[in-house]
C-alpha cells in the first residue's frame, strides 16, 4: 500500500494562485508516475495532469495547461501542482494518485493504483 497525502488547498479569490503538494513514500516515491485529478460537485472525476517517475514526460489536460504546472522533487518524495489565475470553475477536491513506473504514464484515472484523500480548493468570484 502506498500512502499519499495532499496539502495546500484552501480558499482563494479568482485570479489567485495555489500550490498543492502530495507527499508519498520516502524510499519508493521515484518508482511511481504521479497524477493529479479533481472532482467538482456534481461532476465526474477529471484528469488534471501527470508526471513521469523521472519527470521526463508531463501530460496536462488541454484546458488547464496554460495555467497549471506539475513538478516533482524525488529527493523530497513530493509532487506539486502549481495553479495560477484560478477561476471559480476550478473549485474541486484535488487528488494525487500513483502508478508504478514500469506501466507507463497515463491520463486515465482507472489506471492509477493508489490515491490520496484529497485537498479542497475553493475559488471565490
Amino acid at each position: 500500500q502506498v500512502q499519499l497525502v495532499e496539502s495546500g488547498g484552501g480558499l482563494v479569490q479568482a485570479g489567485g494562485s495555489l500550490r498543492l503538494s502530495c507527499a508519498g513514500p520516502a524510499r519508493t516515491f521515484s518508482n511511481y508516475h504521479m497524477g493529479w485529478f479533481r472532482r467538482a460537485p456534481g461532476r465526474e472525476r477529471e484528469f488534471v495532469g501527470a508526471i513521469a517517475s523521472n519527470a521526463g514526460s508531463i501530460y496536462y489536460a488541454d484546458s488547464l495547461k496554460d495555467r497549471f504546472t506539475i513538478s516533482r522533487d524525488n529527493a523530497k518524495n513530493t509532487v506539486y501542482l502549481q495553479m495560477n489565475n484560478l477561476k471559480p470553475e476550478d473549485t474541486a477536491l484535488y487528488y494525487c494518485a500513483a502508478r508504478s513506473y514500469y506501466r507507463g504514464l497515463a491520463k486515465d484515472s482507472r489506471l492509477f493504483d493508489f490515491w490520496g484523500q484529497g485537498t479542497q480548493v475553493t475559488v471565490s468570484s
